[in-house]
């Protein structure tokens, strides 16, 4: 029988951020899909409707990408699977969620 260990403040910390990471931009989503329907078409034009928005775009893609490759580098040397799964969690919730998920999981007592 293992006994868990209590989470510590910088990992109670991690956690919040990516409930947090998630849950305000999908605050926004959810009202843009409230307002302008379920079309992922209209969104993706969107986030292309000027250069500000199309630079963030790219700017968090790449961000993503970055993470992912980093995730799956270290999880390669250090065998923490679990780690992987902040790598769906960035693509489909967003960095603001995906970083501060792999943190909390990567810092986890081994």
């Amino acid at each position: 029988m293992t006994t868990r260990q209590p989470l510590s403040r910088l990992r109670k910390t991690y956690l919040a951020l990516a409930v947090i990471g998630a849950v305000v931009p999908g605050a926004y989503f959810a009202a843009w899909f409230a307002q302008n329907g379920l079309s992922l078409g209209d969104l993706f034009q969107a986030w292309r409707a000027n250069l500000a928005t199309r630079g963030a775009t790219l700017d968090l893609l790449l961000a993503g990408v970055t993470l992912t490759v980093w995730i799956i580098a270290e999880t390669s040397v250090r065998r923490n699977w679990s780690a992987l799964w902040a790598i769906p969690a960035t693509f489909l919730v967003g960095v603001s969620c995906g970083l501060p998920l792999y943190l909390f999981l990567r810092t986890r007592p081994i």
